[in-house]
């Protein structure tokens, strides 16, 4: 199917990556639901893109709250009668303490958000994409290195995107039969607020705080356009978008 004739969905749309992904899809030609706690900076991104309203719908979606995501899929549903690519973007992280005094709702906010969230998205997307016609679809985890290896005092985000992980493959399988294809990409330091303490200097594995380079998130961004963009024979299981400097392979 033409990008021009698809619809694509975006949590946390309004800033960073899921902002540049919301931009590029656009610009693309894609039909595109913008979702996000807040309002205006979803709206401000549609205002940024210069496209009609009429291939544009934003949200103002907790996706930690199942109430909130089955309406904004009703909502997609309703206005477009489809949806072709769901980017699981929405995540938050917790403050960088010891794990023994990290709080309950720190763990629980972080593991609601991220992962719960993407569940509850996906799960949503298998029932429109099994049904729709033509069939199928594309889901796009945002992933993280954290699914690979930890950084210190990481725990609730490093369990969270390894349970990422898990709910790709098992998403990629269930969804074989369907033409629903999954796919994580795996982001290293991509310049958005998340990692605006890169600059200032962050923990290291001994010990050590050291300034760490960043990238465009944009470049994530394109990589979220061409896996969307793949034919539904072609999957891009997992990917790995980074800054080529960080200390990430190896040992440091």
């Amino acid at each position: 199917m033409d990008p021009i004739n698809r619809v694509a969905l975006i949590t946390g749309a309004g800033t960073g990556i899921g902002k540049r992904t919301a931009l590029r899809l656009l610009e693309a030609g894609y039909s595109v639901v913008l979702a996000g706690r807040r309002l205006e900076p979803l709206e401000e991104t549609v205002r940024e893109s210069g496209v009609s309203n009429d291939r544009t719908l934003v949200l103002s979606t907790d996706v930690t709250d199942p109430e909130s995501v089955s309406a904004l899929f009703a909502a997609t549903e309703a206005k477009f009668g489809r949806v072709d690519v769901l980017f699981n973007n929405a995540g938050i992280g917790a403050p960088g303490v010891p794990l023994e005094v990290l709080s309950y709702e720190q763990w629980r906010n972080v593991l609601d958000t991220c992962v719960t969230g993407t569940f509850l998205c996906t799960q949503h997307a298998f029932r429109i994409m099994k049904q729709q016609n033509p069939h199928g679809g594309r889901i796009i985890n945002n992933g993280s290195i954290s699914a690979h290896t930890p950084r210190p005092n990481s725990a609730p985000y490093t369990a969270a995107k390894h349970a990422i992980t898990g709910l790709t493959k098992a998403t990629a399988l269930d969804g074989r039969p369907f033409d629903i294809n999954c796919g994580q990409i795996d982001i290293g330091n991509a310049a958005t607020e998340m990692t605006s303490r890169m600059g200032a200097g962050v923990m290291q594995a001994n010990g050590t705080v050291a300034t760490e380079p960043t990238i465009d998130p944009d470049h994530v961004a394109q990589a979220v356009l061409y896996m969307a963009n793949l034919p539904l024979d072609v999957n891009v299981p997992f990917m790995t978008v980074m800054a080529s400097q960080m200390p990430f392979i190896g040992r440091g």
